[in-house]
């Protein structure tokens, strides 16, 4: 069984390291951690029997609510949480229920923590990141307070440090960057996500995307996407190309290999690791 823990910390090696051990000493096979520190994010892949599962999640929260403030976070990547959100994955159908239920009892697990825990997707009754994330860990705590929302598990309190947690039990999804070539800025990232995120003028099914720049990589302007269907990674190229050039694409974490199918050639792919 896999989950994909989305950790708000991407410059603090001790720290990342600390919480991948704090998985594995549960019984948790580290597969993959993508550490980006403009994102300001790291990704950890995790497999685990069922059960074990849910107790090596609890103990990496564990970890990471000693080691991350929230308070303290100039990352560019949308988050609300310390440990932002805790999807688990199911690769079939037929392993659909056991991640809805390994799921559940992480989000009780992490509600016992004093983190506030909303389900998305399908699990929060289609409720999407977005819609949770909006406005960040400080709007989140202020709808909480007023009471315009109602945390699934947990208190109905922002934690102090370490906000609020997502959980879910969804399908794979890749996360995929591109990077566009010089003049492109950030404005031209956030036009062209706009544009080809679902429900946008040239909207992708199942494709959300964010744009923004990278100062760890002289500020170059990034489209950054997930696609939570079996959209062709190529298919993303060649619909940014419409509308800027495309320098070098960044593959976080893992995907399966048929994601890339007619991928470019002239297109250099870092970290990229598929299964």
């Amino acid at each position: 069984m896999i989950a994909v823990p989305n950790v708000s910390e991407g410059r603090d090696t001790r720290a990342l390291e600390a919480i991948g051990e704090a998985f594995a000493s549960a019984g948790a096979e580290v597969l993959d951690v993508h550490a980006d520190p403009d994102h300001h994010r790291a990704v950890f892949t995790l497999d685990a029997p069922q059960g074990t599962l849910a107790t090596a999640l609890e103990r990496g929260v564990e970890e990471a609510l000693k080691r991350i403030d929230i308070k303290d976070h100039p990352g560019v990547h949308p988050h609300v949480g310390a440990v932002d959100v805790v999807p688990v994955v199911h690769r079939t159908p037929y392993e659909r229920g056991a991640a809805v239920a390994e799921a559940l009892v992480v989000a009780d697990a992490l509600g016992a923590l004093g983190l506030p825990v909303f389900l998305y997707g399908a699990l929060g009754a289609g409720r999407t990141r977005a819609q949770l994330r909006k406005g960040g860990p400080l709007e989140l705590a202020r709808r909480l307070d007023a009471q315009e929302l109602e945390p699934d598990f947990g208190p109905p309190h922002i934690h102090p440090t370490g906000g609020a947690a997502l959980v879910a039990a969804r399908p794979p999804l890749v996360a995929f960057n591109l990077e566009l070539a010089p003049p492109a800025n950030e404005q031209d990232a956030k036009r062209i996500a706009a544009t080809l995120r679902e429900g946008g003028a040239e909207g992708l099914q199942g494709v959300r995307a964010i744009g923004l720049t990278l100062p760890a990589r002289a500020h170059v302007a990034q489209v950054s996407f997930n696609v939570e269907n079996a959209t062709p990674l190529a298919t993303l190229v060649d619909a940014v190309r419409r509308h800027a050039e495309v320098a070098e694409a960044e593959l976080v974490g893992l995907a399966p290999k048929q994601m890339f199918d007619g991928f470019p050639d002239d297109v250099p792919v870092r970290n990229l690791r598929t299964y």
